[in-house]
C-alpha cells in the first residue's frame, strides 16, 4: 500500500485514488513507495518516493560484456585473473 502524505489543504477521496492511479502509470506498481501531494492555491506538486532497486554492474572484460563471472569456466576465469589491470 502506498503512503500519501497530503499538504497545504485537502483533497476528496477520488482525486487521492486519481493521483495514485497516475503514479503506477508513470512507474511500475510496487515501485512508488510514498506520494506527496502539495497543495498551493489551483497549483498541485507531487513528489514520488521510489523504492530502492537492485543494481547490476556490467563491465567488459576480455571482450564480453558480464554481470558477474559466476558462471565462467576455469580457463575464462583464469584469463580474467592473469589480465593486466588499469587504473
Amino acid at each position: 500500500m502506498m503512503q500519501v502524505n497530503v499538504t497545504g489543504g485537502q483533497i476528496s477521496p477520488e482525486e487521492r485514488e486519481a493521483y495514485i492511479a497516475r503514479a503506477n502509470t508513470k512507474y511500475p506498481i510496487g515501485t512508488v513507495e510514498a506520494l506527496d501531494i502539495h497543495l498551493d492555491g489551483e497549483y498541485v506538486d507531487l513528489s514520488y518516493h521510489l523504492a530502492p532497486r537492485p543494481f547490476s554492474r556490467i563491465r567488459r572484460i576480455t571482450g564480453y560484456l558480464v554481470g558477474d563471472m559466476s558462471h565462467w569456466n576455469d580457463a575464462k576465469a583464469a584469463e580474467e585473473a592473469d589480465r593486466v589491470k588499469h587504473i
